[in-house]
């Protein structure tokens, strides 16, 4: 059997990461690395995970894009659900996230939202699909 464990931001600074996540969602973490290079939040099943550029360039020798708040963000969201999109998004910005879509009705019934995190990951705020 296969389980999705885990996504992995790389970032500047773990902590800094996890306290944007702690503060903007609500989301606690799990664990921090003593040196800093990598920790975890506890999400729900499936664990967001953040590694330092500098550990992700050590494991990948051909290194990789980074992800910055210039440039678009990348064709991949991470998607958080809540019952009150609006009010998360206020939080999430509050706490410096940028605006990328104001919340929107989908024709299923579905409202969400894109935000950047302070990284310029993208992520998705949006009401459960019925």
């Amino acid at each position: 059997m296969v389980k999705f464990g885990y996504t992995i931001l790389y970032v500047e600074e773990v902590e800094k990461a996890i306290e944007f996540y702690e503060n903007a969602f609500g989301f606690s973490r799990r664990f921090i690395s003593p040196d800093n290079d990598y920790g975890e939040l506890i999400t729900g099943e499936t664990t967001l995970s953040f590694a330092s550029k500098k550990l992700a360039n050590q494991n990948l020798k051909d290194g990789f894009l980074e992800s910055n708040l210039e440039n678009k963000p990348f064709a991949i969201e991470i998607g958080f659900i809540t019952e009150d999109v609006g009010e998360l998004l206020q939080k999430a910005t509050s706490f410096g996230a940028v605006l990328v879509t104001e919340p929107t009705k989908k024709p299923w019934g579905q409202v969400v939202a894109y935000v950047r995190d302070p990284e310029g990951f993208l992520i998705e705020i949006c009401t459960p699909v019925e």
